[in-house]
C-alpha cells in the first residue's frame, strides 16, 4: 500500500483569489534511488512566504473549511493578478528546506532507512516527502531535526554572499534586514573571515542585536542622519557591493550613492563621468514589494543592479566549492549557523489566521518552524 500524508498547498483561480488547504498526497511508487522521509521540521523563510501568498492581500483572508482541513482564501489585487499568471488553476506545494526521519526507501537506499536526513527541493510543509538520496544530507549523531532543518537556505546564502563578493573582487560588503537570521550568520562569517561588514537595520533594537554579536558598523535606516552615516560606513570599509532584502524604495540608491561619494572623495582629478569605482547591488529579497526607485545619475556610470538567488549560484559555483561551503555548515552547525525559532506549529496550525499573521510579519526575531508529526 502506497503511503499517503497531508501536504499544505497554495493555489490561485482565475476568479482572482488565492487558496491556502492542506491535501492528502500519496508517495506512490518508490524509485530504487529514492526514500520517503517523515517531515518533522520545516522552517518558514521569506522565499517560502513568496510562494504560500505571492501578491495576496493578507487584510483580505478569511477562513473556510473545517476544523481538521482548514481552508483560507485571500483576494489578489488586480494590479498584482499578472504576476501570478502562470499560477492559475495550479497546486503548488509549499516549504524549500526540511529535515525528518527516512521511513521508506528503495532498493539502493535501505541503508538510509532510520536516519533523520536534512533535505531541500520544495514540498517540505507536508507529513511526507519522498526525495532522491542525492537530494538528502544525512544529520550528524546527535543534532535534531530542528538544528538539522535549516541547512541551506539562510546558511548556504550567507556563504553565497562572501563567495560571490570575493570572485568579483570586492574587499568589503553592505547587507540590508542585516538583524535577520540570514543577517546574523552572515555578520559571524564575516567576522570570522576579515571580511569587512556593514549592516544596515530598522530599528534601535535591531542595532543592539548586532552589536551583541560583534558587529562594527551598524546603521538604522529610520535615523534622520542615516545617509550620512551611511557614506562614512562605506568610506571606511571600501565596501563596493550590496546584498538588499528589502527590494523596493530607495534604499538601494541611497547604497548606490554613499559608495559613488566615497570613492569620488578620493579620486585626484575631477570626472563628468563619476569615479572609476565599480558598485554592484544585489536584489534578492522583497520584503518592500513597492518598485525599486533608483536615482542613476547620483553614482556615476561604473554600476549594475542585478537580482541574486542560490539556486544559480550554487549551479555556477560547482561541486567542489558547494561541497567545502556544506562542509563549513556541517562544520558551524550549532554556533554561526544555529537558527532560533520562536515557536513551533503543526500543519493544521499554519493555517491559523491569527499564526498565519504573526509568521508573515517577518519581523526580525520571529522564526516560525512547522512540525507535522504535531497536529
Amino acid at each position: 500500500m502506497s503511503l499517503t500524508g497531508r501536504e499544505l498547498r497554495s493555489a490561485v483561480y482565475d476568479d482572482g483569489t488565492l487558496r491556502l488547504m492542506l491535501e492528502d498526497v500519496s508517495m506512490g511508487t518508490i524509485a530504487p534511488d529514492e526514500i520517503v522521509v517523515r517531515v518533522e521540521a520545516a522552517p518558514i523563510n521569506p522565499s517560502d512566504l513568496g510562494l504560500l501568498l505571492g501578491p495576496a492581500d493578507i487584510d483580505s483572508g478569511r477562513a473556510e473549511g473545517t476544523t481538521d482541513r482548514p481552508v483560507l482564501v485571500f483576494d489578489i489585487p488586480a494590479q498584482r493578478r499578472a504576476s501570478v499568471a502562470a499560477r492559475i488553476g495550479v497546486s503548488s506545494a509549499v516549504g524549500n528546506e526540511g529535515a525528518g526521519t527516512v521511513v521508506a526507501a528503495g532498493e539502493e537506499a535501505r541503508k538510509w532507512m532510520g536516519r533523520r536526513v536534512g533535505m531541500v527541493g520544495g514540498g517540505m510543509y507536508a507529513d511526507l516527502r519522498k526525495i532522491r538520496t542525492r537530494d538528502a544530507l544525512p544529520l550528524p549523531d546527535g543534532v535534531t531535526a530542528a538544528q538539522g532543518a535549516a541547512l541551506t537556505v539562510n546558511p548556504m546564502t550567507a556563504l553565497g554572499f562572501v563567495e560571490t563578493a570575493r570572485a568579483e573582487g570586492h574587499s568589503a560588503i553592505v547587507h540590508t534586514a542585516a538583524a535577520s537570521s540570514l543577517g546574523q550568520m552572515l555578520q559571524k562569517i564575516c567576522a570570522s573571515d576579515g571580511v569587512a561588514l556593514v549592516n544596515i537595520v530598522r530599528s534601535a533594537e535591531q542595532v543592539e542585536i548586532m552589536r551583541g554579536i560583534g558587529a562594527v558598523h551598524v546603521l538604522n535606516s529610520r535615523d534622520a542622519d542615516f545617509r550620512s552615516r551611511l557614506v562614512e560606513a562605506i568610506s571606511q570599509t571600501g565596501a563596493t557591493v550590496a546584498f538588499d532584502a528589502i527590494g523596493g524604495g530607495t534604499l538601494g540608491s541611497d547604497i548606490m550613492r554613499a559608495m559613488e561619494r566615497g570613492a569620488v572623495s578620493r579620486m585626484k582629478e575631477y570626472s563628468r563621468y563619476g569615479s572609476t569605482s565599480f558598485k554592484q547591488l544585489y536584489s534578492y529579497g522583497a520584503l518592500d514589494l513597492s518598485p525599486m526607485v533608483l536615482d542613476r545619475l547620483a553614482f556615476g556610470f561604473q554600476w549594475s543592479v542585478s537580482g541574486w538567488l542560490l539556486t544559480p549560484f550554487l549551479q555556477k559555483a560547482g561541486a567542489e566549492t558547494v561541497a567545502r561551503l556544506r562542509k563549513r555548515v556541517f562544520d558551524e552547525l550549532t554556533t554561526t549557523f544555529a537558527t532560533h525559532y520562536t515557536q513551533t506549529i503543526g500543519l493544521t496550525e499554519a493555517l491559523d489566521p491569527r499564526l498565519l499573521r504573526a509568521y508573515e510579519r517577518k519581523a526580525t526575531g520571529e522564526k516560525y518552524l512547522i512540525n507535522p508529526t504535531q497536529n
